[in-house]
């Protein structure tokens, strides 16, 4: 294994001074000579560590103020599992089918938690949510993304869990990148809106088995399109270019 540059240690010891002093987003960290004195390294070295501390946003550079804690947020998290994702998908290899399954893994055993007991608050905005949808599908022939994917965010949200959510969102901006390099733009209204509807009807009754059921069919159609091959007779359509709207991870 290669030693670490000058600058990927001091990158680990910034991050560490962070934790140290129980830093968080938006608070200043020790100014740029502060930090070539205090690590006992070059202007250069410690340049490259907050650039690429920047891009991974645990760190904020603002010109002529100073360098703060980033908001560390999973922006580039959710870049990277997009970037992987369409690579391999144009190399043949199932980018996008690993991604769906690994979300829903993570939702499958989720809403089980959720049927423990959600707020009555919680099942008011779902159901209205649902009605936006069957709206929008009357309307447009098509449920908008924003209202699948507020859907998802209101379903856990009695979970209280920040990272939860952070990661979950994660996955939802990569595969709206993933979607956008695809350029698929189809969907089933109709479908989309009977599988919410049914979602929400068993974790209303907090029945646990039944909720892990209708989350894994919201998954079934992704799966089987994606595990199936190209028929060579499609004279260029891909898998993806076929998939319905509604069954994409990041319409949910």
């Amino acid at each position: 294994m290669a030693r670490p540059t000058m600058a990927q240690d001091i990158e680990r010891r910034i991050k560490e001074l962070i934790l140290d002093r129980a830093l968080g987003p938006g608070d200043p960290l020790p100014t740029e000579p502060e930090l070539m004195e205090l690590f006992a390294a070059g202007r250069v070295s410690v340049r490259e560590a907050l650039k690429a501390l920047q891009a991974m946003n645990v760190v904020e550079i603002r010109r002529g103020f100073g360098t703060f804690v980033g908001s560390l947020s999973l922006t580039p998290f959710a870049e990277g599992l997009a970037f992987q994702a369409v690579v391999r998908h144009g190399r043949g290899e199932p980018g996008l089918l690993e991604l769906m399954k690994v979300r829903e893994a993570l939702e499958t055993g989720l809403v089980g938690t959720v049927s423990a007991g959600i707020p009555a608050e919680d099942l008011a905005v779902l159901r209205s949510l649902v009605t936006a949808m069957e709206s929008e599908a009357a309307r447009d022939g098509r449920v908008a993304r924003a209202t699948d994917r507020a859907f998802h965010l209101a379903l856990y949200a009695s979970l209280d869990n920040h990272l939860l959510s952070e990661v979950l969102d994660a996955f939802w901006a990569a595969m709206d990148r993933v979607r956008t390099s695809t350029d698929d733009g189809h969907q089933d209204p109709v479908t989309t809106c009977r599988q919410h509807h049914e979602i929400v009807v068993a974790v209303a009754a907090g029945d646990r088995v039944r909720a892990a059921s209708a989350m894994r069919a919201h998954f079934d159609g992704i799966r089987a399109r994606l595990e199936r091959s190209p028929d060579p007779d499609d004279h260029g359509v891909t898998v993806t270019d076929r998939l319905p709207d509604a069954c994409l991870p990041s319409a949910r």
